[in-house]
């Protein structure tokens, strides 16, 4: 059983050493993830409003 985790068994190396990131890296995070969440909200937004509008569509189908 030690031969399929043998490779799992070894310590990383990547984790022993701090991360640093430089303050250009951190605002192009920063850039990135605002967009992100902006095109998410955008989305949620236009998701309801053809929600709303399908429900005022149906409302006025069936009087």
């Amino acid at each position: 059983m030690s031969m399929l985790t043998h490779g799992l068994e070894r310590p990383l190396a990547w984790a022993e050493r701090p991360v640093l990131i430089s303050a250009a890296r951190k605002a192009q995070l920063k850039r990135l993830a605002l967009g992100a969440l902006t095109l998410l909200s955008m989305g949620s937004v236009l998701t309801a409003l053809i929600a709303l509008r399908t429900a005022i569509y149906v409302w006025h189908l069936h009087p």
